[in-house]
């Protein structure tokens, strides 16, 4: 199940605002986040950066972290704000030190990463008190947006996963088509 990756060829598809917002808004990841202006932020599978520049004008600095390195050309050709370091990294094998990141996120990535290594080295680069937030598909969707059904996972299967690497679920939602599940290191 999972690891979906989308395709760097339609990656103008990621910059249509109507359609991303319509599954979560700037304002929804941000309340989630949380965040202080000084903060460091990891954006996990950042794509086109298309979420990545509505959190790095509230944060210190913001990791774009994509394994595909032509969504990091796209993000160039479009502009990357200055606070923005483009990381070309499967989330498994992150190159970040140990806590030096404050808060991540990942918006429809979960389902394209989703492991147990994966989750540990999120839990390994963040640092206390560190917060992450996942919007992505859901299991219980019908599909008609996002990856195929069979290669979701359920808001639950998530949430058990995290708390299994030691994280605290602190607000979790269920949409029509998505999840969102904020949690903290306990």
């Amino acid at each position: 199940m999972g690891h979906h990756t989308f395709d760097a060829e339609r990656a103008d598809k990621l910059e249509e605002a109507e359609q991303r917002y319509r599954f979560v808004s700037a304002e929804e990841l941000l309340w989630a986040l949380s965040l202080s202006p000084d903060d460091t932020v990891a954006d996990l599978g950042s794509g086109t950066g298309f979420f990545t520049d509505d959190v790095a004008s509230h944060a210190g600095a913001v990791y774009a972290v994509d394994l595909q390195e032509a969504m990091h050309e796209y993000y160039r050709e479009k502009g990357v704000p200055e606070n923005v370091d483009l990381v070309t990294s499967d989330v498994s094998d992150l190159p970040f030190d140990d806590g030096d990141v404050d808060a991540a996120f990942s918006t429809m990535t979960y389902h394209e990463f989703a492991s147990d290594e994966a989750i540990a080295e999120i839990r390994r680069s963040l640092a206390p008190n560190g917060r992450l937030v996942i919007v992505d598909w859901a299991a219980t969707g019908i599909g008609e947006a996002g990856p195929p059904v069979e290669e979701r996972y359920s808001a639950d299967e998530a949430a058990d996963a995290l708390r299994a690497a030691g994280f605290e679920i602190e607000h979790a939602a269920v949409r029509p088509e998505t999840f969102l599940l904020i949690a903290t290191l306990e």
